[in-house]
């Protein structure tokens, strides 16, 4: 009885009855189990409330919660245009620059997560307005098209033209076509990963880092069953194998032969872009990231590894300012600085 009270002071199950609160409580000591392996920092009430996104009632709501836009850092300019490429669809893309940019400078295509369903650019204002000021580089943040509406090849083609349409226009826009990076989370990262195996088998154009944030990369996780401990915590087995079928049109683990849909099944790696990969230990996609990061650096592709120990997915836009979460970005700010600064004289 003093755990079930202790859950009705808590809020967290509403006007409950004690019977009904009975009924969920293996469900709710399996979460408490898991939290204990979350970071202190990194502990909330909203991890209890956790829900998949598993079909499309769910997934409706879900797009809903990720509409709304972050901030936008104090200096820098945003501005929405169309990337479009000769026969190609029109792509919504956002440009953020510091007004005063020097000019040529580096360039980052950025690719927002979510799961490959759900997700918009304007979600990562911040993190896109910060790379701009302080690193004085253009940030094109991508506008893709959404599963299961629109399932691959769709979205990695929207990002492929966001970035050949911006290097198209290296002079007109003053960028230095050696200077260019991609980089996402979760499915943003899965697709930049994509991108950059798509331009280096293309041949152009040449990518100085694949900035990859707790990158979505192998739909084979989802095939397997959740830990005894219960589920992964923000983003689930659910929502990993419903999303990756909305993506594929098919269930996770059945063959899949075309290039660049799962980025973990490519077989040749070496020659890539340099990488750097940022993953929670307790994250779902941990175990596939540190993997591609192996099968990188035994290709001799340079690759930096960075596993953040009780963190989470997506920890880092839950309690942004926790100290692991900052030095998480400043991370990915350091990697982006060192890959997009001007060759040396």
């Amino acid at each position: 009885m003093k755990t079930i009270s202790k859950l009705l002071a808590l809020g967290a199950v509403g006007t409950l009855t004690a019977s009904a609160v009975r009924r969920v409580m293996p469900a709710w000591a399996a979460r408490t189990r898991q939290l204990e392996r979350v970071a202190p920092g990194l502990r909330s009430r909203a991890l209890y409330l956790q829900t998949s996104v598993d079909g499309d009632r769910k997934l409706r709501m879900a797009r809903r919660l990720l509409s709304r836009p972050g901030p936008l850092r104090p200096g820098v300019a945003v501005r929405e245009t169309i990337a479009q490429m000769p026969g190609g669809d029109p792509v919504r893309v956002l440009l953020y620059e510091r007004p005063e940019r020097v000019r040529p400078s580096g360039a980052l295509v950025w690719i927002h997560g979510g799961g490959f369903v759900m997700g918009v650019p304007e979600g990562d204002h911040e993190f896109c307005s910060r790379v701009a000021d302080e690193l004085d580089v253009l940030v094109l943040n991508v506008d893709y098209r959404l599963a299961p509406e629109h399932p691959f090849p769709a979205g990695l083609d929207d990002c492929l033209v966001a970035l050949d349409w911006l290097h198209d226009r290296c002079d007109e826009l003053g960028l230095d076509p050696n200077r260019f990076a991609v980089g996402g989370a979760s499915a943003g990262a899965g697709l930049a990963a994509s991108v950059a195996q798509a331009v280096h088998d293309r041949g152009r154009p040449t990518l100085a880092l694949q900035l990859l944030q707790y990158p979505m990369l192998d739909d084979r996780t989802a095939t397997r069953e959740p830990s005894p401990d219960g589920d992964a915590l923000v983003w689930s087995s659910r929502s990993n194998r419903f999303a990756w079928a909305a993506y594929l049109g098919h269930e996770p683990g059945e063959p899949e032969d075309r290039p660049y849909a799962v980025p973990a099944r490519r077989h040749k790696m070496r020659g890539l872009p340099p990488a750097f990969i940022c993953v929670g230990d307790i994250d779902l996609f941990h175990d596939e990231d540190v993997l591609y990061a192996r099968r990188l650096a035994a290709a001799e592709v340079p690759c930096e590894v960075h596993v953040v120990p009780g963190m989470f997915h997506a920890a880092d836009m839950m309690v942004p300012d926790d100290p692991a979460m900052v030095e998480v970005r400043r991370r990915m700010i350091d990697a982006l600085r060192g890959a997009l600064r001007p060759a040396a004289r």
